[in-house]
């Protein structure tokens, strides 16, 4: 698991003063690279080999508001890994908080070629993913 701190901006909350829910994932994709980064990897030198890892699903469950300047633990870690896929999660909590998560959350991705092919997943990046930073 990699954890990576987050704070909300103004830009980030809707007309009631809370995250609007869509920037959670944003959110998620910050801490998917930070992700990568932790384990000595990144999304641009798999693009640079030829392979992408769209996202092919993703969910949210909202269970707390988070507000202007808070400040986010976005708690991630690769749950599955499949031959040409893998899925990321989620946990979201307020630095300071509860041990209660504000947000949970998973996307899948698939892994494809520049031409959008399913290729399986390099060897390397799945130890790289699945090893302890």
């Amino acid at each position: 698991m990699v954890e990576a701190r987050v704070r909300v901006i103004y830009g980030d909350t809707d007309q009631m003063g809370v995250v609007y829910h869509a920037n959670y994932f944003r959110y998620f994709e910050f801490a998917r690279g930070e992700y990568f980064r932790a384990r000595g990897g990144s999304y641009r030198e798999l693009e640079r080999d030829g392979l992408m890892l769209p996202v092919v699903e993703a969910t949210a469950s909202y269970r707390s508001p988070a507000r202007y300047e808070d400040v986010l633990l976005v708690r991630t870690l690769v749950s599955e890994v499949k031959r040409v896929s893998l899925t990321f999660t989620y946990e979201i909590f307020r630095e300071g908080g509860s041990d209660i998560p504000l947000v949970t959350g998973r996307t899948v991705h698939a892994c494809v070629s520049r031409e959008g092919k399913p290729t399986r997943l390099p060897e390397a990046i799945v130890r790289m993913l699945q090893e302890a930073p």
